[in-house]
């Protein structure tokens, strides 16, 4: 799980008093195959000062065997991809550092329960 330390959502949460639903999903990265996340690609060209990109995903995918950002698309490789929505996290009465790390949390364990319950990569 990583938001990069962003917490405005639990900001925006807290301002409308609204729960916060986490949905974490497991799969969807086996549609291509990643050959680097890209953050010094990244870096270098400034998409992270310009719009706050610290990624740029290098991937093999079709139809054009190397993929830079998927900016074109891609024809994805067959996957079996799990979607779990949490329970709701009522953040009124936590202050922002607490609710994300609490957020984090739940997500990873809900995640690495997800991949635990994976027999095998690609059909799950």
């Amino acid at each position: 799980m990583d938001f990069g330390g962003r917490k405005g959502f639990i900001r925006l949460a807290k301002q409308r008093d609204v729960p916060i639903v986490p949905v974490v999903s497991v799969g969807g990265q086996e549609t291509a195959l990643f050959l680097s996340r890209g953050e010094g690609l990244a870096k270098l060209i400034g998409l992270d000062r310009m719009f706050r990109l610290k990624v740029l995903p290098i991937s093999l995918s079709l139809p054009w065997i190397v993929n830079v950002g998927d900016m074109l698309g891609h024809l994805p490789l067959p996957a079996k991809i799990t979607t779990q929505v949490l329970p709701p996290i009522d953040v009124e009465d936590m202050d922002v550092d607490e609710a994300y790390d609490t957020i984090v949390e739940r997500m990873q364990r809900a995640l690495t329960a997800l991949q635990a319950e994976r027999r095998l990569p690609v059909v799950g």
